[in-house]
């Protein structure tokens, strides 16, 4: 039996990353998100907690002794060092997360023709090696500023230049219209992959 087609998905911040994952759901692929494994690990995971106390203190916790994500991101977009620890901390348990769970699909009874993973920083740290097909989203600064509270300015600099990921990509999409039209855009993709 044919393993799944795996797909990454990836692109700036606001350019709508997980509206294209949730179109590929639409159009017949498993899908998974990065973002919500991590946001998974921050809450569930005692032991990624206990690391996260221990390297920047119980500040980053909130009333209920949470994992306050505000408070770790104040931190570590002002720090290079902290962020590249807390990458290096989240990084291998995602990726391990979003693997395994390939797997499990590709060994069951009914595996789905793709699957598609939303992965952020897909270049910036090689995980293109690990999919078949990369799906680039991009859209206009003015487009992705008002899509998102997130101070782009601040986080872009250190990602890879939306054309160098876009020449890599198998596939890119410009997705300043309508939903419809990025709908249809993963139809076609979806289509090409699986005929």
């Amino acid at each position: 039996m044919a393993r799944p087609i795996a797909v990454a998905i990836t692109g700036g911040i606001g350019a709508g990353k997980s509206e294209a994952l949730a179109a590929f759901a639409r159009h017949g692929a498993a899908v998974i998100s990065s973002d919500e494994i991590v946001h998974r690990l921050l809450s569930d995971d005692r032991d990624v907690r206990a690391q996260l106390v221990e390297r920047f203190g119980k500040a980053i916790l909130d009333d209920e002794g949470e994992v306050d994500r505000g408070a770790i991101a104040e931190i570590v977009f002002a720090d290079p060092e902290a962020l590249e620890w807390l990458e290096g901390l989240l990084h291998p348990l995602v990726v391990q997360e979003y693997m395994g769970w390939r797997e499990r699909l590709a060994e069951g009874d009914d595996p789905p023709p793709v699957t598609a993973t939303e992965v952020p920083l897909l270049y910036e740290v090689g995980g293109e090696e690990r999919f078949d097909v990369v799906v680039v989203v991009t859209a206009p600064p003015d487009v992705r500023a008002a899509r998102t509270d997130v101070d782009t300015a601040e986080r872009e600099p250190r990602l890879l230049p939306e054309s160098i990921k876009v020449a890599q990509a198998d596939f890119a999409y410009v997705n300043d219209g309508s939903l419809e039209k990025l709908d249809d855009f993963v139809k076609g993709v979806v289509r090409e992959l699986t005929r």
